[in-house]
């Protein structure tokens, strides 16, 4: 049966604008369609000539067309919108969004204005938490007692495998002054403004923000608690986010002030605590385990980390001892959700910015973290909240 066009949009219509994150069918980018025997060729008018994620796009497109039945070629030409066709795309972003903004401040902003580095937004007053008690995004705090048991290596690997899965998922990186989550994603584009909305960089579908966009790599970030407070709350309130299903938050180690101001800003947050098998690792993670029961944070599992090495006879070597994170998930009466082998390749896969669910998602550990990411689907939200019921 011949290929059509029909077909051809409909294959297209998961592609999202790697910025915008709307679909380029809903965005009317997609303009000719041309089928020839197995090769298919379309036309995508991007926002402005110079789009810096124009190789992205052509990326995504070009993946999706060839999943189609019969299609042996794909070429994609690029064009530009022009000034009637971005006021549309102008109107649906603002839809999105509730409304309110002036439409003349995206033109400059849209898909990247020049290469100045991007600067938090001030709050405004009354502006809506896209995370309050009536959004459906389940928000999962990542937790560890202390630093070094490989808690970003696990946030970033679980959102990566969440995405291959086909949920929608956004990270922030809260961990402030160790923030490391745009190096371990390899995130090569900086956060863009449009409007008076901060848009997430993106890396292997993976939404992210972190303070790591706005300071030096080498710069200390000297903050005391306020100050703190004040950046999850930009980081939650001044960034689109969209509408994700999970929003998995890379928390600092041990029981400070962000965890705090997550109970405050976040009402149907979840946490999980991260720990590597030793005693000395359980009995500090325990401790951030309590820290968020005391201020109604449900905690909702365990994550044992560095397990085990895997030796060249196939072999399981418990390099930091065994059990740990099952004596403390029974301590806490919560689930162990998985345990994450130590594997060399996950390490320098977050230092080269190459996680390796995103690269070798057929390996051991890959499929150990999909094993972890379903766990914790199958968990559900941790909790309700229903404006209409009150109590008498």
């Amino acid at each position: 049966m011949a290929l059509t066009e029909h077909q051809v949009i409909d294959a297209l219509r998961p592609v999202i604008d790697p910025e915008l994150h709307l679909s380029i069918v809903d965005l009317d980018m997609v303009r000719r369609v041309e089928i020839d025997g197995g090769l298919v060729a379309v036309t995508v008018a991007l926002t402005v000539p110079g789009c810096p994620l124009r190789d992205e796009i052509t990326r995504r497109v070009t993946a999706a067309l060839e999943t189609l039945d019969g299609v042996r070629e794909v070429s994609v030409e690029l064009t530009a919108m022009t000034p009637d066709e971005l006021n549309a795309v102008r109107a649906k972003l603002a839809a999105r969004a509730g409304g309110g903004r002036d439409p003349e401040a995206w033109e400059s902003s849209a898909h990247g204005n020049g290469h100045s580095h991007a600067q938090p937004l001030g709050h405004e007053e009354g502006r809506p938490n896209p995370f309050g008690a009536g959004s459906r995004t389940r928000v999962i705090g990542i937790s560890s007692g202390k630093g070094g048991v490989g808690k970003s290596s696990v946030t970033v690997n679980l959102a990566v495998t969440l995405t291959r899965a086909g949920h929608d998922v956004g990270l922030l990186d809260a961990d402030v002054y160790g923030f490391s989550v745009p190096g371990m994603l390899g995130v090569d584009i900086e956060p863009r403004v449009v409007d008076d909305k901060m848009l997430p960089a993106e890396a292997h579908g993976v939404r992210c923000i972190s303070m790591g966009f706005f300071v030096e790599e080498d710069q200390p970030v000297i903050w005391r608690g306020p100050m703190l407070h004040k950046a999850l709350e930009q980081f939650l309130v001044d960034v689109d986010w969209g509408d994700p299903e999970f929003l998995l938050i890379d928390m600092p180690p041990g029981t400070g002030d962000v965890a705090l101001s997550m109970a405050q800003y976040l009402p149907t947050s979840e946490v999980y605590v991260v720990t590597t098998p030793q005693p000395a690792a359980r009995r500090v993670a325990q401790r951030s385990a309590y820290m968020a029961k005391k201020i109604n944070l449900p905690l909702r599992g365990v994550i044992e980390n560095m397990s085990w090495l895997v030796a060249p006879d196939g072999s399981h070597q418990p390099i930091f001892g065994e059990g740990g994170g099952a004596q403390l998930a029974s301590e806490l009466g919560v689930p162990l959700l998985g345990q994450i082998p130590l594997d060399p390749a996950l390490r320098v896969g977050g230092d080269e910015g190459r996680p390796i669910c995103a690269t070798d998602p057929e390996s051991a550990t890959a499929q150990a973290f999909s094993r972890v990411a379903e766990a914790l689907v199958a968990r559900g939200r941790s909790r309700f909240f229903h404006p209409d019921l009150t109590l008498g």
